[in-house]
């Protein structure tokens, strides 16, 4: 039976730039194509589960200006349940994306009304969480609001999702509510500064803590998924990279996808990986985010079993 996807976070329109290379401090590079795309970690997750068919409600804020209109109408035609999003007299959070020739990105993001995602709202949305199975949050929003969004998923018995971007430290008390945590190399080093070096003795700290399960995010070079005392690996789809702006979120959507059909999870990063890496072939965020039938038709195409 399919169980419905609460995602909590942000919305976002990505400001994205393509050039040669990212001008050094004091030095003018001339850009070689503009778009504004639809974004936001919150809302590029939930669309990508939606698109390929969950049953998705989200829980944000935009602005009562027309980035706000396009964010709201690009989710409800991508299946997204939007009546919990509220409009504020503050801008829509902007993200500035700058995209090398070979796909690589550079973000710095504005927050603007998605700083109106405070604990209150996430109190006030608390019969949200009865009906739902999956929480699926991230970090775009104030560290309080998630926090409390994740003790409230616990409440319910929910299964927790945490992607912990843009990374920051967090409570030791979080750990153990969390069921899936997503960090990329990078975040993982943030998360855990305790001395390790190597990353699966960063993993198993995470463990220690209280997360069941620790799914380290890797580009190109797959998947590590810690969980007890094992880890199973899971290579990349290898394709031309166009843009990789949204391949984590990618990722993160289908995971909840997967997990709400009742999949093994084995078989949903497999999935995962392969509408991340479908992702990254088109550009933007949102833009690149592909159907249930677009993914299959990519499977076929690169010759993958799901």
């Amino acid at each position: 039976m399919t169980k419905e996807i609460l995602v909590i976070g942000s919305l976002n329109m990505d400001l994205i730039v393509q050039t040669e290379k990212y001008p050094r401090k004091g030095e003018t590079v001339p850009g070689e194509n503009f778009k504004q795309v639809p974004g936001g970690k919150g809302a590029n997750q939930a669309l990508t589960a939606g698109k390929l068919g969950g049953q998705v409600r989200f829980i944000g804020s935009c602005g009562k200006d027309e980035y706000g209109t396009t964010l709201l109408n690009n989710l409800k035609n991508g299946g997204v349940i939007v009546d919990d999003i509220l409009r504020v007299e503050k801008n829509t959070g902007i993200a500035m994306i700058t995209i090398e020739k070979e796909g690589s990105n550079r973000i710095i993001y504005v927050k603007g009304a998605n700083e109106y995602v405070t604990p209150d709202v996430v109190m006030k949305m608390e019969d949200r969480f009865k009906k739902a199975s999956i929480l699926l949050i991230q970090m775009e929003i104030p560290l309080e609001s998630v926090i409390k969004a994740v003790e409230l998923a616990k409440k319910y018995q929910m299964k927790v999702i945490l992607d912990p971007s843009p990374v920051q430290g967090l409570p030791e008390k979080i750990f153990p509510l969390i069921d899936y945590i997503l960090p990329n190399e990078i975040e993982l080093d943030e998360l855990v500064k305790n001395g390790c070096q190597i990353e699966e003795e960063k993993a198993k700290h995470l463990l220690k803590l209280g997360t069941n399960n620790v799914i380290v995010t890797k580009g190109k070079n797959g998947v590590s998924h810690y969980y007890e005392d094992k880890v199973a690996t899971y290579e990349s789809y290898h394709v031309k990279a166009v843009d990789t702006t949204a391949a984590g979120d990618a990722f993160a959507g289908s995971l909840a996808y997967g997990l709400s059909q009742g999949w093994s999870l084995e078989k949903t990063i497999k999935f995962s990986n392969l509408v991340a890496a479908n992702s990254v072939t088109k550009l933007g965020a949102q833009s690149s985010l592909p159907t249930y039938q677009e993914v299959m038709k990519f499977a076929k195409h690169i010759k993958k079993n799901i």
